[in-house]
């Protein structure tokens, strides 16, 4: 892989365990994949394959891929754990061994939702969210990094600016343990990033430090236009952002070298090829 080729890939399943996906990555060439590191509707702790995770870590390394791992969609860190403590625990738990799991496999991180608060002030649920980061994170001394991924604002006011991201990263008592995953298609929709038009993000990024914690792009086109808040994700090149917003984003400096997962419907082959060999095209023109 040359020196600015993106590092691109898609979300994987696990059906034939960690080191399948792997497999699967290397047989498509893709550099990067997605995976869920257990059932993604149940927060129940899993008791994994350690050795199915060291041979996905293995392959990995050998061929130069890199992993992340993707929480659970029950998981919400702005769970209030006064009013709800039971859901609280099971959070923290989840997370952990999400954590755990995708240390064993060489992940980067495990990326979960920024968080959903309707119970009243929305100051508790920013609250709340620091409070769950800061005990999933208690005594983690793995490499694997806790990632929060912005959303497109179609629960609520929450994790839409890039002002949240950084602020909450801040807070914490561990920062150097937490990244961003940025989703194009969530900031396209929230208006946090308009694409090919706009003319603040980056600077507004560089400004606020958030380059420095961006681990991950869920690079996903968008079935409706900027500021819908609409969360329904296009094939790259296939939606509202398209191809010139796509090649905006992919030539920033700063976005070099960061994996790029597709989590969109597969192509006619059912791999993610055809969309890799797209954005990979787009780059070098």
């Amino acid at each position: 892989m040359s020196a600015n080729e993106p590092v691109v890939g898609g979300h994987l399943s696990i059906r034939s365990g960690y080191a399948g996906a792997a497999q699967i990555a290397i047989s498509s060439g893709a550099g990067a994949f997605q995976y869920f590191p257990k059932n993604p509707r149940s927060l129940t702790v899993k008791d994994f394959d350690r050795q199915d995770a060291e041979r996905c870590r293995r392959l990995c390394e050998e061929h130069g891929i890199l992993t992340v791992a993707h929480t659970p969609y029950p998981s919400n860190l702005a769970v209030d754990r006064s009013n709800a403590r039971e859901q609280f625990e099971r959070t923290v738990n989840s997370l952990r061994n999400d954590l755990e799991i995708a240390e064993a496999c060489g992940s980067l991180g495990i990326i979960v939702h920024f968080g959903t608060y309707k119970a009243g002030n929305p100051l508790q649920g920013y609250q709340n969210i620091i409070q769950c980061i800061n005990e999933v994170l208690s005594d983690w001394r793995g490499r694997t990094k806790l990632i929060i991924e912005n959303q497109a604002g179609d629960h609520g006011d929450m994790g839409i600016t890039l002002e949240e991201l950084v602020q909450i990263r801040k807070l914490c008592r561990s920062p150097d343990s937490i990244g961003f995953c940025l989703d194009t298609c969530h900031a396209f929709a929230s208006g946090m990033w308009v694409g090919e038009h706009d003319e603040s993000f980056a600077t507004k990024a560089a400004e606020l430090d958030f380059w420095n914690g961006l681990a991950v792009i869920h690079l996903n086109d968008s079935k409706y236009p900027a500021y819908s808040r609409k969360d329904r994700h296009a094939r790259v090149g296939e939606g509202y952002i398209g191809e010139a917003g796509f090649r905006k984003l992919l030539q920033l400096e700063e976005v070099q070298g960061i994996p790029c997962i597709f989590e969109s419907e597969k192509g006619e082959d059912g791999t993610y090829r055809e969309d890799m060999e797209r954005v990979r095209r787009w780059v070098k023109a």
